[in-house]
């Protein structure tokens, strides 16, 4: 009998992993004490789900900020919730005691979250919302009711202005053509301190022909909220819909934003809702021609997709914006910007959409100028990035952080990520135009970095390592191999723009120290006695940096620092690299182990997104998807960025999977499959 039992439990886990989808994930048990929402975004506006019907949990804006809140620096802002909405049904209104067997699904390759539910016997409901691909500053949200007996129908759509904001000024408009009667519901705000103008605009989109839609009634409630509303009779098995688009721009965005609002708003009522969905859907289908595909292992088809469905959803071509560690999902580390993005998220995007990457790169480029007064403010030549930066590019780290005036890798994190721009895309007019003056620019600030302390003793000193437990340390392995990668693809940018390159450049390079342990393993730092690590450090050597290239000197580094990172309370993206170096080393059961372990800890209910620690509460973690995704492709699909482009390298499948197939890589769209 027990036998038979397992043998049962097997059969259930395998038909559960055979019937997962790789593209929805659903949720059918909602329990709003343990719900973490998951976001739709466009790259510029983040939509964060809810588990109340009609409502959604914050709306984001990238590009957003002003100084209030945390740490006396610079806090991404809350948006206008504009799809805030109700519905009363025979002058009930709908709320979560009241709607049952509700069940919501985010569907990944449409970018489009649903949720369903009955209510009583009289009727289904299901509500769908986009944040337009194509439109960058508009969101859309369709509803359907079908009716089981005749009923009364009250649909409303309430503007609230967040807490932090201030002088909100509300509007109702109603333009009269015509072919087309526009309700437009408005409002605007100063951001806390008056720096931004802050607005948003929504309108009704009706299914019936123009002459025959409901009227529209505008109620103001008070000066942070207003409301319009319609009502309409429905019969028995008659299925009726509605939608509402809105749009969301701020002063940080567009000279005029009020009125731009406006005009987005009144843009999408005349292309109308069919059209609206159908281009989303077509910028979102174009997306998804760059694709991983695992064939063995259904759920993690799943999660990998949901890795690059948020990444896709927090960056954007055409834009100079990057993400935050949380990119859209709300408002965790202020919405700022650190090497969470240059060495975790930017490669995998690099590989699967440049053009995106280029908007990435481009949001450093230009923050070049401030990069060198922040060099200039602490004595050194060049440019030194802030450890963390938001609109301007200053230093934007809170004062008690000591990363803000000492976690220097950051510079060099970002010279890598412009010459990794150019060997995918081989563009030397980028590279003359944006890439050297980056490249040249911080590799002055290393050479004026470094203590010039004898051959082979260029010491950079006092600086907090990637592996930030280390405080105030000198020549930390990352840091001082980073700044050598920095110093040298300088050099080559030279070579291949034919300009002269500053020769004390190599002299420098040459010299930095990456020290070494009695024992022959890469010492973390000079003071380091085999402590705990909060996260990779030394084994970034062997991935990305290319310091360590010999394969036992990787697996030696590897073998050591792996048993040393605590199972809490550490960040997601060391596992990834413990994967990857794993993958390429041959050792498959390694390597699914610490892919595994690298995201299912930190996994939350219902729409398993990820949070930034085992146990942790801040999903979603952009981060940690960057770095599982290059595990992914770089580790188990043996994707190389070299100077010559992208190649594939010998590495190893973890033993449940068939095969993987990476689509659309880099900019002539190859496709690289390992089995």
């Amino acid at each position: 009998m027990k036998l038979l039992s397992s043998l049962f439990l097997l059969f259930c886990i395998q038909y559960s992993l055979s019937a997962q989808d790789p593209w929805k994930i659903k949720a059918s048990s909602i329990d709003p004490n343990d719900y973490y929402g998951i976001t739709v975004a466009n790259g510029m506006i983040g939509i964060v789900s809810s588990p109340e019907p009609f409502k959604v949990k914050e709306v984001v804006l990238a590009g957003a900020y002003d100084l209030y809140g945390r740490g006396r620096v610079s806090n991404f802002l809350k948006s206008f919730n504009l799809l805030n909405m109700y519905l009363e049904i025979d002058g009930k209104r709908i709320d979560n005691k009241s709607a049952t067997n509700m069940q919501q699904e985010l569907d990944m390759q449409k970018a489009s979250f649903t949720t369903q539910f009955d209510y009583a016997d009289k009727s289904t409901v299901t509500s769908t919302y986009y944040s337009l691909r194509h439109l960058p500053y508009t969101v859309l949200m369709d509803i359907s009711i079908t009716a089981k007996k005749d009923i009364t129908i009250t649909g409303a759509s309430a503007m609230e202005a967040p807490d932090a904001l201030k002088d909100v000024q509300n509007y109702y408009n109603e333009i009269d053509r015509p072919h087309v009667v526009i309700s437009l519901l408005t409002s605007s705000a100063k951001s806390p301190t008056g720096k931004l103008l802050m607005c948003a605009s929504n309108t009704f989109l009706f299914s019936e022909e123009h002459g025959h839609e409901p009227r529209v009634i505008h109620e103001m409630w008070d000066n942070n909220m207003h409301l319009m509303k319609f009502s309409r009779k429905i019969k028995a098995g008659e299925t009726y819909r509605f939608t509402i688009a809105g749009s969301s721009i701020t002063s940080a965005h567009h000279d005029d934003p009020l009125n731009e609002a406006e005009r987005a708003t009144i843009f999408a009522k005349l292309e109308g809702r069919d059209r609206l969905i159908n281009f989303h859907t077509k910028a979102w289908n174009d997306l998804w021609k760059s694709d991983i595909q695992i064939e063995g292992d259904p759920q993690s088809q799943q999660d990998v997709h949901s890795m690059m469905y948020h990444l896709y959803s927090f960056t954007r071509e055409g834009t100079a914006l990057s993400p935050s560690p949380m990119g859209l999902s709300g408002l965790g580390y202020n919405g700022h910007v650190f090497w969470d993005t240059e060495l975790w998220m930017y490669p995998a995007v690099l590989v699967l959409h440049p053009e995106i990457a280029k908007s990435m790169i481009e949001y450093r480029f230009q923050r070049l100028e401030a990069a060198k007064r922040n060099a200039f403010s602490k004595g050194y030549k060049g440019a030194m990035y802030p450890w963390e930066s938001a609109e301007t590019g200053v230093e934007e780290t809170p004062v008690w952080a000591l990363s803000g005036p000492f976690e220097h890798h950051i510079t060099a994190c970002v010279a890598i990520a412009a010459w990794n721009y150019y060997c995918v895309t081989q563009d030397k007019n980028w590279l003359r135009e944006k890439g050297w003056p980056i490249l040249s620019a911080t590799a002055d600030f290393w050479a004026s970095r470094v203590e010039r302390n004898g051959p082979g003793k260029y010491d950079i000193k006092n600086v907090v390592a990637a592996d930030e437990w280390a405080e105030n340390v000198d020549n930390n392995a990352f840091t001082n191999a980073a700044a050598r990668a920095n110093l040298q693809f300088a050099t080559e940018a030279a070579k291949l723009l034919n300009v002269t390159a500053n020769p004390d450049w190599m002299n420098v390079a040459n010299n930095i120290p990456v020290l070494k342990m009695e024992n022959g393993v890469t010492r973390e730092h000079a003071s380091y006695k085999g402590e705990g690590i909060k996260q990779a450090d030394v084994n970034l050597l062997a991935y990305p940096l290319k310091e360590v290239n010999d394969p036992a000197q990787a697996k030696k580094d590897l073998e050591y620092y792996e048993t040393r990172v605590p199972d809490e309370g550490t960040p997601a993206m060391t596992q990834a690299i413990f994967t990857l170096l794993h993958a390429r080393l041959g050792n498959k059961e390694k390597a699914l182990h610490w892919f595994k372990d690298a995201y299912l800890p930190n996994i939350k209910p219902p729409f398993r997104v990820i949070a930034e620690t085992k146990g942790g509460t801040n999903p979603y973690f952009a981060t940690g998807a960057g770095g599982i995704l290059q595990s992914v492709m770089m580790g188990f699909g043996g994707l190389e960025i070299t100077p010559k482009g992208i190649v594939q390298i010998k590495s190893t499948l973890p033993p449940n999977w068939k095969s993987i197939t990476i689509t659309g890589v880099g900019p002539d769209g190859k496709t690289f499959t390992a089995k």
